[in-house]
This record gives C-alpha cells, sequence and structure tokens, in this order.
C-alpha cells in the first residue's frame, strides 16, 4: 500500500456526528458535567478522536513531504557527496517509521472510534426498546385475561348456535316425505309402459301387395318335380 492510500483510508471524513435525540440519552453533555462526574460524554471522546485523526493526517501529509524532498538531496548529491546523501537517506528512513507508527496509531484511532459510536447506537437501541416495552405494559394494564377468557368463550358458545341454526334452515324439514317411495315407481312405470303402447299403434306397417306373385318358370317346377320322386323312391327303399 503506497503513503497515498494510507493516508486516504484514515484521513477524517467532512461528515459531522449527528447531534440527533440519542444525545439527551446521556446524563448531562457539558464539559463542567464531563469534570464533574470524572469523565467525558461519548460525544466529547467522538469529537476528541476526530481531532486526534485530523492531527495525524496532518502529520503524515507532512513526512510524505520530506520523504520525497530526502530522497531528492540524495539523489542529487549520489556518488559526488556520499555523506550527505547517506544522511539524506538516514533522515528519509527515519521519517518512514514514524509515518509507519502514525499509520498504526490511526487504524487503533478509528477501531475507537467506531467502536464508540456502535455503542452509542446500541444505547439508544436499547432505549427505544425499553419506550416500546413500557407502551405495551401500558396498554396491557386495561386488560384482564380472565375477561379475555370469557369472551373467547362466548364466541365459540355463538358461533354453535349459529352453526345449528344453519344446519336447521339448510334441512327439508319434512317436505315430501308422506309418499310412499315403492308407490311413486310403480306409477311412474305405468306411464313409462303407457307412452310405449301409445307409441307402438301409431307404427304402421306396410301393405300386402294385390298382384301376385310371377309363376315359376317350368323348369323349376321341373327340377322341383323330380326331387320329390327321388325322395318318394329313397324313403320306399328305406
Amino acid at each position: 500500500m503506497t503513503r497515498e492510500k494510507c493516508r486516504g483510508k484514515h484521513k477524517l471524513g467532512s461528515r459531522p456526528l449527528s447531534a440527533g435525540p440519542g444525545r439527551g440519552f446521556f446524563k448531562g453533555g457539558g464539559s463542567a458535567a464531563a469534570k464533574g462526574r470524572g469523565g467525558p460524554s461519548p460525544q466529547e471522546a467522538l469529537a476528541r478522536l476526530r481531532e486526534t485523526e485530523e492531527m495525524l493526517s496532518k502529520k503524515q501529509e507532512y513526512l510524505e513531504t520530506r520523504i520525497e524532498r530526502e530522497l531528492a538531496i540524495a539523489r542529487q548529491h549520489g556518488t559526488k557527496n556520499k555523506r550527505a546523501a547517506l544522511q539524506a537517506l538516514k533522515r528519509k528512513k527515519r521519517y518512514e517509521k514514524q509515518l509507519t507508527q502514525i499509520d498504526g496509531t490511526l487504524s487503533t484511532i478509528e477501531f475507537q472510534r467506531e467502536a464508540l459510536e456502535n455503542s452509542h447506537t446500541n444505547t439508544e437501541v436499547l432505549k427505544n426498546m425499553g419506550y416500546a416495552a413500557q407502551a405495551m405494559k401500558k396498554v396491557h394494564e386495561n386488560m384482564d385475561l380472565n375477561k379475555i377468557d370469557d369472551l373467547m368463550q362466548d364466541i365459540t358458545e355463538q358461533q354453535d348456535v349459529a352453526q345449528e341454526i344453519s344446519d336447521a334452515i339448510s334441512n327439508r324439514a319434512g317436505f315430501g316425505d308422506e309418499f310412499d317411495e315403492d308407490e311413486l315407481m310403480a306409477e311412474l312405470e305405468e306411464l313409462e309402459q303407457e307412452e310405449l303402447n301409445k307409441g307402438m299403434r301409431d307404427v304402421r306397417l306396410p301393405s300386402v301387395p294385390s298382384t301376385s306373385l310371377p309363376s315359376r318358370p317350368a323348369s323349376t317346377r321341373k327340377r322341383a318335380e323330380d326331387e320329390d320322386e327321388m325322395k318318394k323312391l329313397a324313403a320306399w327303399a328305406s
């Protein structure tokens, strides 16, 4: 990671800490109150941490500028003036060491600031949850569990009564039960038979032709007579 990236990572943003309703959650709030109880408020601590981050970021920029300057001096002298070049490189190493230390310090401060902000957020969440719990308790104060049980029993009973009424209305209530089913079926069969007979009477058969059928040819009659004679002979022989 380059020094520019490292400085950009820890450089403080321009967005200030929100001074919303959460500030009222902590007792006091001013520096006098902090001195009176022996400790700063979360808002004061966060402000101090941001100031420290800003100061260290400026120190980073200064050290990076000095490192570039010492490196330029070392290149300028090179082998012409080894002593001056070595001194510049030594100063560059010291500045780089300080820069590394500042990087670690900024990381620690950033972690501490985020932890403090999260703690402040959790405190607000717990406070709001406490408000909600109190509201629920206030609502339930006017509720009697015994009355609720009685009400549910009444509702169940009324539902049973309504179901019985619906069943009674939906039944036939004896309409048509005074007729014999067998007698009705017999009457229905008689009606069907009458309709069948009426249909048979309406059917007209084709009329018999008035002209006589043509007589069989002579050859056909001769063949028939021969067959009769053969049957008689066969009967006599047997």
